[in-house]
């Protein structure tokens, strides 16, 4: 499977769950808020917004995690039971739309992000450039179907 810039194509480390998605993002976000950076044992996250009907989920079955965030949304962060891969993060409030982790791309180097969004809780040593548009809370969903 490769993906291409209109489909999108990836899975987890040890091959166990693959996903297609047909659609194009809606928007590419970093994600600065504590339970992100906790989630992807990293700085931020990258989210990629897309309609949760394009998304087509192959292999073993997934296993999710939901928590109320500092928003008062529900999110359910989704990942691999074998190797603990995050691949998505779903939010009660927009039932509609699936974030897929852009670190379990197969390709995400054509990806432009949008914006940034509770930044802050950004970290000083992971820098993001100055001039994506950056929101100290959750920042806009385009939920433009």
């Amino acid at each position: 499977m490769e993906s291409t810039r209109e489909q999108l194509v990836g899975g987890c480390l040890c091959g166990a769950l693959r996903y297609e998605c047909s659609s194009r993002p809606k928007t590419v976000s970093y994600c600065h808020c504590p339970d992100c950076r906790k989630t992807t044992g990293s700085a931020f996250c990258v989210g990629v917004c897309v309609c949760m009907d394009s998304l087509k989920i192959l292999g073993a079955s997934i296993k999710g995690y939901t928590k109320t965030a500092d928003s008062g949304n529900r999110i359910t962060r989704e990942f691999c039971p074998e190797c603990g891969s995050p691949l998505f993060t779903k939010v009660d409030a927009f039932p509609h739309l699936v974030w897929i982790k852009a670190g379990s791309l197969d390709e995400p180097g054509h990806l432009e992000s949008t914006h940034q969004i509770w930044t802050r809780f950004s970290v000083p040593w992971a820098h993001i450039n100055d001039d994506l548009p950056s929101f100290p809370w959750e920042g806009p969903v385009q939920d433009n179907e």
